[in-house]
């Protein structure tokens, strides 16, 4: 890659090759940053370890000052910036993390930022990036349509476009989180798990992985929602679009860059369904403690749902963002406990006579089965008049309690079944 920082400035305009990033430029943007972002600890896991049947080390780039890796490849990318342009000011569309980097670190150097977010993202990330001085435009339902705009506004107001991914400049910042991996962890380090959107986080790590280890196995991850990449890589043609828990990488255009630089460096990518995702989010925060927002437990989810792919190995992976927004943290984390069996609503059908409900609570406090929320329903059921709905909302200590409760129901002759999520 060029050291001549007006030679390749960040703009879809211009067609790089693969051979524009290599180990010394991410080296070099290593050398840059230094100081300016946080080296985030990494660290073996020794339950999901002991959960998944490999070795597992986490990297926490989700502790970076805006929780997510993204502030290195935006901060390379204005490190390398002519004056002038700076001056002008810099623009740029994105889910959320990007935007938080770019913000943050082109204010702490003076530089004016615009950011062009799609009017379904997070309003945590809305206000974060705002809270580091960027200037927000909502525009669009999903990142490419919020790309279009800030095409559109770079030329209207004469600014500087900096991509979320799809530069040797933005990967090769990114690509210091695996130096960081490689210093830091162990020696045997055999695989990366690296999640996917755009592909700038995997295009830097990957460079690097093979440069040091050429042997290492390299495995991206995508949303199986957003599975752009993966079609690119193995030509298909799965549907590409919803509502997804890994916004940060719900990306239908993979980057045409980062697609030669993935073609020829990483090994397999894997999908990872929205189950896995919510369920990966859970594990860390209960197991490791910390916040990880959809995309950023990408790696956990595949690793969990793929155990043979993974058993024996010992792993990096990349906890890339932890910007989730509250109640979607809350509801994913109770929606985890109901699929463990640990919450449920339990429906049983009841004669509208005194005594009726009291007599069920009986069952539940044999069993010791703690009781939230009650709800009865009268009118709109199918049920004679005399009879209604109950739905009771509990707490067991597992799946096996909740079972033993069912039965003891409807051996005490009561109609009582589980209310299952989708």
């Amino acid at each position: 890659m060029s050291t001549n920082p007006t030679a390749t400035q960040p703009s879809d305009a211009q067609v790089f090759a693969a051979d524009q990033l290599t180990l010394d430029d991410v080296r070099a943007a290593a050398e840059r940053i230094k100081g300016q972002v946080v080296r985030t600890p990494m660290m073996h896991s020794q339950t999901l370890s002991e959960i998944t049947g490999a070795e597992i080390w986490l990297k926490f780039e989700n502790l970076q000052f805006t929780a997510a890796y993204k502030e290195r490849g935006a901060l390379n990318a204005l490190l390398l910036m002519p004056e002038e342009q700076r001056a002008r000011g810099v623009i740029a569309a994105s889910a959320g993390n990007h935007s938080q980097g770019l913000s943050y670190h082109g204010t702490r150097l003076g530089v004016p930022v615009t950011i062009v977010m799609p009017r379904t993202t997070p309003t945590v990330k809305i206000m974060q990036t705002e809270s580091v001085g960027g200037n927000v435009v909502l525009h669009g339902e999903t990142f490419d349509e919020a790309n279009a705009h800030a095409r559109e506004l770079e030329v209207e107001r004469g600014l500087t476009f900096v991509p979320p991914f799809d530069h040797p400049h933005v990967a090769a910042g990114a690509g210091t989180v695996a130096l960081e991996m490689f210093a830091d962890g162990p020696d045997s380090m055999d695989c990366l798990v690296v999640p996917i959107g755009g592909g700038g986080l995997i295009s830097g790590m990957s460079t690097v992985a093979k440069a040091q280890a050429p042997e290492i196995d390299v495995v991206g991850v995508q949303a199986a929602l957003f599975p752009s990449m993966y079609n690119s890589m193995k030509d298909d043609g799965l549907p590409c679009g919803g509502d997804t828990l890994a916004e940060g990488i719900a990306v239908k255009q993979p980057g045409a860059f980062t697609s030669e630089i993935i073609r020829d460096r990483v090994d397999e990518i894997l999908l990872a369904e929205e189950t896995d995702l919510e369920h990966a989010v859970s594990l860390l925060l209960q197991i490791e403690k910390t916040v990880v927002e959809g995309a950023g437990a990408a790696g956990l989810a595949a690793i969990l749902s793929n155990p043979e792919r993974f058993k024996g190995k010992t792993i990096g992976l990349v906890l890339c963002g932890g910007n989730i927004d509250t109640r979607l943290l809350a509801n994913v984390l109770l929606r985890d406990l109901a699929r463990s069996g640990r919450l449920a609503r339990v429906r049983v059908r009841l004669q509208d006579r005194p005594g009726a409900l009291y007599k069920v609570m009986g069952e539940f406090d044999t069993h010791n089965v703690n009781i939230i929320e009650i709800y009865h329903q009268r009118i709109f059921t199918s049920l004679p008049a005399k009879g209604l709905i109950t739905d009771i909302e509990c707490e067991a200590r597992d799946k096996q309690q909740l079972d033993s409760l069912l039965e003891s129901l409807r051996a005490n002759g009561y109609q009582a079944q589980l209310v299952e999520m989708a």
